[in-house]
């Protein structure tokens, strides 16, 4: 056998021994969750589970996803607690906490995945890193046409076919047209920040851990942010992959924004980045010992 080959045999069957978990955010938006489900269940990536980190919705969550639970072709979980008001970042710690798996991807209910997505995050996976992948923004117009079969078949990620559906802009341009090698060099010559994104991110759940998770006082705007920069306050640094893993973020009104809980979450963001804190008071640890969901 050559000795590339040798090689090549080799980097597959270790990524493949690779055990992720896909973590998924939700609250009350099954129409969303449906299309983002259709593409999880096309992943090229075998060795996964998915997890639903569910922020209190009703009983159609838990329908929607015991129906897929029929045909799915990896193990599909259900995290759940009580609906209290946003505590996202608290279903997301107990989520991280309850995986299985060593390796940990974030991403949202909003956020349909390309066919690669894990498979992607998977080959790129560093240690001493985490990963910063990219997303599409649709209308909602668009977003609300992309039928099961589109996004099987992964022709929802076809520019030709969405530009004809709507004018996309240059940031979208690039990331849908450019193939492995140009996608590759624009990774690694943009000037956007590797930053943490929970629509399209990725990290070893011993990191995320040690960090003791998100910070439970921060709700919309920002703890996605503040849970990247205390990684890179540990020492996990950030790397660009948003050219080469790609979601499609739907688009849907957000209710839970307000200025106040941002300008909050800014107040925390530039303590911690003063202070060079990493592990959070706020976190995981705080509840220890606690039952705070109940899987479905």
């Amino acid at each position: 056998m050559p000795l590339i080959y040798r090689k090549y045999s080799s980097f597959i069957k270790k990524m493949e021994n690779l055990n992720i978990t896909v973590i998924i955010s939700t609250y009350n938006k099954i129409d969303w969750l449906e299309k983002v489900l259709w593409g999880f269940a096309v992943q090229t990536y075998q060795n996964l589970e998915v997890m639903i980190a569910d922020d209190g919705s009703d009983d159609k969550t838990s329908a929607l996803i015991n129906e897929f639970r029929k045909t799915f072709p990896f193990t599909l979980r259900h995290i759940w607690h009580e609906d209290k008001g946003y505590r996202r970042q608290t279903i997301l710690n107990e989520a991280i906490l309850a995986a299985k798996g060593d390796y940990i991807i974030m991403t949202d209910g909003d956020c349909i995945p390309k066919k690669d997505f894990v498979e992607t995050h998977a080959k790129l996976a560093k240690k001493n890193h985490f990963l910063s992948g990219g997303y599409c923004k649709l209308s909602l117009n668009l977003s609300e046409s992309i039928s099961k079969q589109e996004v099987q078949d992964g022709i929802c990620f076809d520019f030709k076919w969405l530009n004809s559906k709507e004018k996309l802009g240059l940031s979208n341009t690039l990331k849908l047209k450019s193939g492995r090698k140009v996608s590759e060099i624009l990774d690694k010559y943009t000037p956007t920040n590797a930053t943490f994104n929970n629509c399209n991110s990725s990290g070893w759940r011993s990191d995320l851990i040690a960090i003791n998770g998100y910070d439970e006082r921060m709700q919309y705007g920002g703890p996605d942010r503040d849970f990247g920069e205390r990684l890179e306050n540990a020492g996990i640094r950030g790397l660009q992959i948003r050219h080469r893993a790609l979601t499609l973020h739907l688009d849907h009104p957000r209710g839970y924004k307000n200025q106040e809980s941002i300008d909050k979450n800014l107040a925390i963001r530039a303590f911690n980045k003063k202070n060079k804190i990493v592990e959070t008071d706020y976190g995981m640890k705080q509840h220890k010992g606690e039952v705070r969901y109940i899987e479905k």
